[in-house]
């Protein structure tokens, strides 16, 4: 693997890393809505200021949201909306593996 294949391995890497976290991951869908402002998150969140402005700060520097200052409040927005289809992705996964391991329990429960 050369220098630039390295480095674009390690770029994704750090987007999954980004979004490697539930409070992240509901970040994204929730701004697929539409922009929000930090203080939209924090409640339904359950956490405080700092901590949802650091996950935002994450998935900024991951390149999956932008932020815009407005006055006193900074407003973030999804800059990727593609991510979502990897979430659909991922929810698959999920299915999957659920139905593999109940057809494991069937199989253990005819034995």
């Amino acid at each position: 693997m050369d220098k630039e294949e390295k480095n674009l391995y390690y770029a994704k890497a750090r987007a999954f890393k980004a979004l490697g976290h539930p409070s992240r991951f509901w970040i994204t869908e929730k701004l697929a809505q539409g922009e929000c402002c930090v203080c939209n998150l924090v409640e339904p969140l359950d956490a405080d200021f700092s901590t949802v402005s650091k996950h935002l700060l994450v998935l900024k520097e991951a390149g999956i949201v932008d932020d815009e200052k407005r006055g006193k409040q900074v407003y973030y927005s999804l800059k990727v909306p593609c991510v979502l289809s990897f979430m659909s992705c991922v929810e698959d996964v999920i299915e999957n593996r659920v139905r593999e391991q109940m057809g494991l329990l069937n199989r253990r429960k005819i034995a």
